[in-house]
């Protein structure tokens, strides 16, 4: 069961301001626990917090207040962040960031460099990983040589090569078509059931946060829900049922101007689906 298993993140009323004068709360009291082998997309629109929140857990960023745990450590106790990150923390940004310079294979050693290994055992570790996320014919490509889709896959490997408690991935997708976001979302999900790798994937998009078991919404820097995806669809109707379009669907008001398009056609359907959520 997942709740017998470690917790590798917990946040206690975690504040963020940025500016004096308490300029800009970018979060405003977040509590959060999540445990080993999850996987969890924050949504929330631009400003919400969610990027915030993610460089907080990266210690990347201090918080102003509170407390955040990673692996059973309080990071404003952690002297050495730079080794907490490399030992810690696996990172996946929108830009793959990786070094133009160097092939595949020797980008996913980076991380690797300051680890007691052999030159052999590194590059042995990091064609494993570019294997294990579908690249083992592109080993020696450069970046330059790669679709977007393709370097994505190589900054995940990079993410995963020191095994870290938790992968942050800050909207992995932004920069891919359709078809490559099917891809990459089925590789996390594939290695989150397959190596019990925990995501954390911040996302504006709900096609990308569908591939997570759990959704936490967040809104003005607080946590607004917090569910399971079997639950989401369902929350999202109630918040329907509570918006003005949905009150006036259940009273039988429906403004003409969405009457001219058809929508008093389709309101007795939606209002007997509203009433049984």
């Amino acid at each position: 069961m997942t709740d017998e298993k470690q917790i590798v993140v917990e946040t206690i009323n975690l504040t963020k301001i940025y500016g004096d004068d308490g300029g800009v709360r970018a979060l405003d009291g977040v509590s959060l626990t999540i445990r080993a082998g999850e996987f969890v997309a924050v949504m929330g629109p631009s400003g919400s917090g969610k990027s915030t929140l993610l460089n907080i857990l990266g210690a990347l960023d201090r918080p102003t207040g509170g407390v955040c745990k990673v692996n059973g450590q309080e990071l404003a106790k952690v002297k050495d962040l730079d080794r907490f990150r490399s030992k810690t923390v696996g990172f996946v940004f929108q830009l793959h960031n990786l070094i133009p310079t160097l092939t595949a294979v020797e980008n996913v050693e980076v991380p690797l460099q300051e680890e007691n290994m052999s030159d052999r055992a590194r590059r042995k570790r990091a064609e494993e990983l570019l294997n294990l996320v579908g690249l083992s014919d592109r080993v020696n490509f450069m970046p330059s040589q790669l679709s977007g889709g393709q370097r994505q896959r190589v900054a995940i490997a990079r993410a995963l090569a020191n095994h870290p408690a938790i992968v942050l991935a800050d909207e992995p997708t932004g920069n891919l078509d359709s078809k490559s976001t099917d891809e990459i979302m089925d590789l996390l999900r594939a290695l989150n059931r397959e190596q019990g790798t925990t995501f954390i994937v911040v996302t504006h998009n709900p096609a990308v946060a569908r591939a997570a078991d759990r959704v936490v919404t967040v809104r003005d820097g607080k946590i607004k829900r917090d569910e399971r995806m079997d639950s989401v669809f369902l929350s999202d109707l109630r918040e329907f049922k509570e918006s003005a379009l949905g009150h006036a669907i259940l009273d039988g008001n429906i403004p003409p101007e969405l009457s001219g398009i058809g929508m008093d056609r389709v309101a007795e359907q939606v209002k007997e689906v509203l009433e049984k959520v």
